[in-house]
C-alpha cells in the first residue's frame, strides 16, 4: 500500500556544535519520504526551483520515491538556515527564504489521489485541507503543524484537525494547541479536536501516543552520536506511516509498533547531517534497532 506526503523539499544550512553543512538536502517531505521508502511505496508532492540539484531528485528516485508530484517552478528553491547549541532540543532559525514555496498550491496527480495513507507535513492548514479535498477516501490520514500556524491560523488549523485521523506534534506545540501545561491532559484535549490518535514527539525523551482511550510511551533510541536533529520529527512520521502502510493494519497494537519504527528511523537520521544517515540502510539495520529498543524498555512484572 502506498503513502502520499505533501510538504517541503528544501536546501538547508545547519550548524551544530559538531559541524555544519551548507545548502544540504532538507525539507519535511524529503525526510519523510526517505524514511517511508524503507517500508512501502511513497509519493511526494512539493515544489522546488530551477536551481534544485538534479542529484537530489535522482537520490529520491533511486530510493523508489515517486516524484511525479515534485513540481519544478521558475525561481529559487525554499531555503532554511538554523543553528543548534549543545541542547539539541532547541534551535535558532537564522534565515528562511520561501522563494517558490510562497506560491505553492499542491495539486495531486490523478493516479496519486487513490493513495490509502496520506501525510500532511507542516504547511499552511488551508493547503493541508485542500489536499484532503483532492484525495479519494484514504484509509488513514495524519498531519503535522507548528507554533506559527497554532498562533496565526488557529481556526483554519482546527478545521483541518477535524478531518484527520492522527496528528504528530512536539510537546510544546501540543501544549500550546491545547492551552494546557500538563502534557497528558494536553494530548487528550487535542484528541478532542478531531484526531483519534495523537502522537507527541519529545526529542531525546521519546514519544507519547494516545489512541482512543489508550496511552503508550516509547523511549528514544539511545544514540551515542547525535550530529543534527533537523528533520527528525518528519523522519519519525515517515517510519510511522510507512510501517502502517506496509502492514495495512490499523489496530492499536500495530499503531504502537509504528511508533517504535518511527523512533528507530529518527535515530538514524540524527546521526548525520541531512538525510545521509538514512540513505544506505538495510532491513537488518532497522530491525536490529527495533530489537535493541524493545530490550531497553522491557521489564518483568
Amino acid at each position: 500500500m502506498s503513502v502520499l506526503v505533501v510538504g517541503t523539499v528544501a536546501l538547508d544550512s545547519v550548524k551544530t556544535p559538531f559541524g555544519s553543512v551548507d545548502e544540504a538536502l532538507g525539507g519535511s517531505a524529503t525526510f519523510f519520504s526517505v524514511a517511508a521508502s524503507y517500508f512501502t511505496d511513497v509519493a511526494v508532492v512539493a515544489v522546488v526551483g530551477e536551481d534544485f540539484p538534479e542529484e537530489h531528485v535522482a537520490m529520491l528516485e533511486n530510493r523508489g520515491v515517486d516524484t511525479e508530484g515534485l513540481v519544478v517552478d521558475r525561481g529559487r528553491t525554499f531555503r532554511w538556515a538554523g543553528e543548534y547549541g549543545f541542547d539539541l532540543n532547541t534551535r535558532e532559525t537564522l534565515d528562511t527564504q520561501l522563494n517558490v514555496f510562497e506560491e505553492f498550491r499542491p495539486v495531486i496527480p490523478d493516479r496519486l489521489k487513490r493513495c490509502e495513507y496520506v501525510f500532511l507535513a507542516n504547511i499552511d492548514p488551508v493547503l493541508q485541507r485542500s489536499v484532503l479535498e483532492q484525495v479519494e477516501r484514504p484509509r488513514f490520514t495524519a498531519c503535522d503543524t507548528m507554533n506559527f500556524w497554532i498562533e496565526g491560523s488557529r481556526d483554519e488549523l482546527l478545521r483541518t484537525l477535524a478531518m484527520v485521523d492522527a496528528i504528530v506534534v512536539n510537546d510544546s506545540e501540543c501544549r500550546e494547541l491545547a492551552g494546557e501545561a500538563n502534557l497528558l491532559k494536553a494530548a487528550r484535549l487535542v484528541q478532542g479536536l478531531g484526531p483519534g490518535t495523537v502522537i507527541v514527539k519529545k526529542g531525546e525523551h521519546g514519544a507519547l501516543m494516545l489512541t482512543g482511550d489508550r496511552f503508550f510511551a516509547a523511549p528514544a533510541f539511545p544514540c551515542e552520536s547525535v550530529f543534527d536533529p533537523t528533520g527528525a520529527g518528519d523522519t519519525f512520521a515517515g517510519g510511522f506511516m510507512g510501517h502502517l502502510a506496509r502492514t495495512g493494519d490499523l489496530s492499536d497494537a500495530n499503531i504502537r509498533k509504528a511508533v517504535v519504527y518511527g523512533t528507530v528511523m529518527a535515530s538514524f537520521s540524527v546521526e548525520q547531517f541531512s538525510v545521509d544517515g538514512m540513505t544506505s540502510l538495510s532491513p537488518e539495520d532497522i530491525e536490529e534497532r527495533v530489537s535493541v529498543l524493545k530490550g531497553v524498555s522491557h521489564f518483568e512484572v
